[in-house]
């Protein structure tokens, strides 16, 4: 059991809150780039070419003497990065709970992915495996610094400002994703004016993502507040497996926040997909240049800003569970169409991207601010620590049938129509969760809308 902590409280003044709240908007502000830059645009299309460079005259590399289709790499290396952070989360979100320090651990963690997300510079040639090991590094550590960070949520904002407060913090990330992509195009598409190559050009964007990562988490460690407590003794960490283990059979006294978990599991494991293979999809099945990808995934940063606040104000009116059942009906039509879209029309591809803007942020955001309502005072870090499973953690079944269906079929168009279960499946799930009375079972105010 994770022991007291203290949310958000009429003795924290306004004005310290506010403060705290700002900090927290920079981490977003601050990883995101990661996400945006290395995983959604450069590094999936790049990490496929080193690989297929590697690969044998059957279009097969052998990690370890497993013989893996080139095109699979990246989406199998994604997946190997959620299980390694499935066995590092439980630790963190276990001492941050039991000792109150959960700022210490997020500059480790933050750091640790900074450090390997620059060291993709290094990434030429025919090094498949290096960057493998790089992805999983920086993927598991960001898995981790999220734990951490959202389980500040509910300790720095109130129950009626958790939608917008959760809502800013994705419309900083998003916001910072654009604002790097812009020097990203730049630098890429004019990347014979700088005097480099096209491939230099693409590593500089991998390791400045990283360097970005890592100087603003600077501000989010100066600002936030570890509510200290006294020391619950050495090797605390080293429980956190146990701590994992109390925290599922803690949960089933809270059987609606389970069945939330589960709705979430199912389809934020799409939207984590969606996310990872887009721009594999664009490049290899679409066959478009990778300065389109990037205007693309530029766009979508620029309307998840305002997706992620429009849905805010939506869930005000109609209540966060309504607007995220309604986000997972336009992800599922957006799928659906995605795999009519037809090879080298960038314009579709545009417009598929716009709508994947307006609701991705949102969805996410919502989905983060619902579930802090559903946890037990006290058990922020803990059951963040289970959120992240879902949120990262487990999402390594989407990579997984994402890879596997192309591995089979040769096709992403089959691989990418795969994923629509992942929404449909969620939605169901959800709406079978009654909300307000999963918030009164685990001990805390409902809102007026929810």
């Amino acid at each position: 059991m994770g022991a007291e902590t203290v949310r958000a409280e009429p003795d924290d003044g306004p004005g310290d809150r506010r403060r705290e709240q700002h900090g927290w908007y920079v981490y977003d502000w601050a990883c995101s780039v990661y996400s945006t830059t290395v995983l959604t645009v450069f590094l999936g299309p790049y990490l496929t070419e080193i690989a297929k460079a590697a690969a044998d005259s059957d279009g097969y590399v052998h990690p370890l003497g497993i013989p893996v289709r080139a095109g699979s790499f990246f989406a199998y290396s994604v997946s190997l990065s959620v299980v390694a952070a499935i066995l590092v989360m439980p630790l963190a979100g276990a001492a941050a709970d039991r000792s109150g320090r959960r700022k210490p651990l997020l500059a480790v963690s933050a750091y640790v992915g900074a450090a390997a997300t620059t060291c993709m510079f290094f990434l030429e040639g025919d090094r498949y495996l290096l960057g493998g090991l790089l992805l999983i590094v920086a993927n598991a550590a960001l898995a981790v610094s999220m734990v951490l960070y959202n389980s500040y949520l509910p300790v720095i904002a109130g129950p009626e400002e958790r939608d917008t407060v959760s809502s800013r913090g994705w419309a900083f990330g998003y916001a910072s994703g654009a604002l790097v992509l812009v020097a990203d195009l730049i630098l890429f598409t004019q990347h014979d004016r700088f005097g480099v190559t096209e491939s230099t050009a693409v590593r500089i964007c991998l390791a400045t993502a990283g360097l970005w990562w890592g100087a603003f988490t600077l501000v989010p460690l100066r600002r936030l507040r570890d509510r200290r407590r006294p020391a619950a003794g050495a090797g605390t960490a080293l429980k956190g497996w146990r701590q994992l283990a109390a925290t599922i059979r803690d949960m089933r006294r809270y059987p609606l926040t389970l069945a939330f978990l589960l709705a979430y599991l199912v389809y934020n494991d799409g939207v984590q997909t969606v996310i990872t293979q887009a721009s594999v999809y664009g490049s290899e099945e679409l066959g478009l240049e990778q300065s389109t990808l990037i205007v693309a995934v530029l766009l979508v940063q620029v309307l998840a800003v305002a997706g992620a606040l429009g849905m805010g104000r939506l869930a005000r009116t109609h209540g966060a569970r309504r607007t995220i059942l309604g986000s997972l009906v336009v992800w599922t039509l957006l799928l659906a169409a995605g795999y009519f879209l037809p090879a080298g029309r960038a314009v579709w591809f545009f417009a598929l991207a716009a709508g994947i803007g307006l609701v991705l942020g949102g969805t996410q955001a919502l989905s983060r601010s619902l579930f802090s309502h559903l946890v037990p005072s006290g058990k922020e870090a803990e059951y963040f620590s289970a959120y992240e499973l879902s949120d990262r953690g487990m999402s390594w079944l989407g990579p997984l049938l994402f890879g596997l269906t192309y591995q089979l079929t040769g096709s992403y168009r089959d691989a990418i129509l795969s994923l629509v279960a992942f929404f449909a499946l969620g939605f169901v799930l959800l709406a079978r969760v009654p909300v307000r009375r999963a918030i009164q079972d685990a001990g805390n105010p409902v809102p007026e809308r929810i």
